[in-house]
């Protein structure tokens, strides 16, 4: 048969041959569409587009790899990473990502930075950058991220006074907030720093008993163990109670604790 086979090619032609022949008694479901959709002729698949320059240098690619996908780059990658890498708290920021009909984009008017249909955000930024460099004469691409982040910085802060303005009105009419996710996360630190204090107290003392009974050759075992306040202070009152001469021995000695 050789390198390729042809034998789905003559597919239809064979299958006619039967016929006339009297050899196939019914014709196929496929004889009709076979013959009016034949098999694909061309055997060898087409290179792609290439969309990458090439150079006098650039050897020729090898056929494993021709059929590749090429690599899509847009001009807003190089500018969002920019904005991102100096802003990577934007990210933190909930997005709505929901299109209508997918062509959003298309309708916004980049002359201003503040959209009516969408929130401001990191790619407000970059949007207006771009509309700055192919429409403002002369302009650089490091002229055109300062006024666009300006131009972001303000409107911000527009945003942030509003925001307080009308949470302290809520509070002068009655409105209560409750904590802040800084707030509870502040309580929850608290809370993990005086258990640890507590432990670290215990850690010393143990310690400093340690160092003590080294020094004074008293063995591990008889190291006393820590009493907490309540039984301290029982055991001094019971031992106020006890005199401190004892009773009289036989013979006239007298026993001292």
């Amino acid at each position: 048969m050789g390198r390729y086979d042809f034998r789905p090619l003559r597919v239809h032609k064979t299958a006619t041959q039967l016929l006339a022949t009297g050899r196939l008694k019914v014709q196929p479901p496929w004889f009709n569409v076979v013959a009016s959709v034949p098999p694909a002729q061309p055997l060898v698949r087409t290179q792609p587009q290439q969309h990458q320059e090439r150079t006098k240098r650039s050897k020729i690619r090898k056929p494993s790899k021709q059929f590749q996908p090429q690599n899509i780059v847009y001009e807003e990658d190089s500018l969002r990473k920019q904005f991102f890498s100096d802003h990577p708290w934007e990210l933190a920021r909930p997005r709505v990502v929901l299109e209508n009909d997918g062509r959003d984009q298309e309708r916004n008017d980049w002359g201003e930075i503040m959209q009516s249909a969408r929130t401001l955000d990191g790619e407000s930024v970059v949007q207006r950058q771009i509309w700055l460099l192919h429409n403002v004469p002369e302009i650089t691409s490091s002229q055109a991220y300062d006024q666009a982040r300006r131009e972001f910085y303000e409107l911000r802060l527009q945003q942030d006074v509003q925001r307080r303005v009308a949470k302290e009105e809520a509070l002068a009419t009655g409105a209560y907030f409750g904590k802040s996710t800084l707030q509870v996360g502040m309580e929850l630190e608290d809370k993990s720093f005086q258990r640890w204090k507590e432990w670290a107290d215990k850690e010393v003392i143990l310690a400093e008993q340690k160092r003590g009974a080294v020094f004074t050759g008293v063995e591990n075992e008889e190291i006393p163990l820590l009493v907490d306040p309540e039984t301290e202070a029982a055991l001094d009152e019971r031992g106020s109670s006890i005199p401190d001469q004892g009773q009289d021995a036989p013979g006239g000695a007298i026993a001292k604790l």
